[in-house]
């Protein structure tokens, strides 16, 4: 018989679905921007209106799930709900309206979860691959050194960092050093927690995951509509990196919106990931990445 699984990640910017036939094909992939993570660095705290939001999606994912005959799920929690008080209540919340168990991971998990989806449908090359995935909240580098997988979970992310540092808007000189320092520190702290980092200096393919590298392909490819067959495998240099960090913050928001391929909801925080992207791309001493539309959903969905 075969059976349909399902698997839900709440994150910090968006909140997104994927069923998927049991070791077979994908059903659907959805994925809804929620902001969920509106507040939590300075409050600690998820609001209310936050969590209304993403409650209301994952109504719409019941149905969805539903309608695909799943017959297991899990749904998985990251940055936003690791860094609030109120997560208890978030995790009950998410399961009454789900219907699916939910899980709040570990930065570690997390990154491995990642880091499986990702190498799923990739070749081996000879050197080491790492994976970037830069979140909402968080980003995680994960990469198997010497047979042995390597990984941190740092304070960043896209939402995280215009929060704190760089802004939503016109970005200023002063607010690019206060990004700049904030995504250093983070990186110092990552690489001193896991030397074999260094392993992977100038020698490793990098993978790019999640909504920072999706847009950045869609901005580069200049498609105004998602289409998979475009944005998945696609090779993005660190020029192409730098180019749209800086053309996006010389503009406002409203302006980031006319370029084809800009998501709604990410024009106000999509700049500051690209300042983590190209970030580590230099401190991993890489031109290019790949990306990649296998993620953590996969790590899941295959987990089940």
């Amino acid at each position: 018989m075969t059976e349909v699984v399902a698997a839900l990640d709440c994150g910090s910017n968006s909140t997104r679905l994927l069923t998927a036939i049991r070791h077979g094909e994908t059903r659907r992939r959805e994925t809804r921007i929620t902001r969920l993570s509106q507040g939590v660095d300075a409050s600690r705290r998820l609001t209310s209106e936050a969590m209304d939001r993403t409650f209301a999606v994952l109504d719409e994912y019941r149905v969805m799930m539903e309608v695909d005959g799943v017959v297991r799920g899990l749904l998985v929690a990251t940055s936003a709900v690791r860094d609030a008080v109120n997560r208890d209540d978030f995790l009950a919340g998410a399961r009454a309206h789900s219907g699916v168990e939910a899980r709040l991971l570990t930065g570690e998990e997390e990154a491995w979860f990642s880091y499986s989806g990702a190498m799923s449908d990739l070749a081996e090359v000879g050197g080491p691959t790492a994976i970037v995935d830069v979140g909402g909240g968080s980003t995680e580098i994960a990469a198997v050194i010497g047979g042995v997988m390597s990984s941190c979970s740092m304070q960043l992310g896209c939402v995280r960092v215009a929060e704190r540092a760089l802004g939503r808007g016109l970005v200023t000189a002063a607010s690019a050093d206060a990004a700049r320092a904030m995504i250093d520190e983070q990186l110092d702290v990552a690489f001193a927690e896991q030397p074999s980092f260094a392993d992977l200096i100038g020698r490793t393919r990098l993978v790019g995951l999640a909504g920072t590298v999706t847009t950045l392909a869609q901005l580069d490819a200049g498609e105004a509509q998602y289409g998979r067959d475009v944005v998945h495998h696609r090779v993005l240099s660190r020029l192409t990196v730098q180019l749209w960090r800086d053309r996006l913050g010389a503009e406002t928001p409203a302006q980031r919106l006319s370029h084809p391929g800009m998501v709604v909801g990410r024009e106000d925080v999509l700049t500051a990931g690209l300042y983590v992207l190209d970030a580590v791309m230099g401190r991993l001493g890489v031109d290019s990445l790949v990306t990649s539309e296998n993620d953590i959903l996969d790590g899941v969905a295959a987990s089940l």
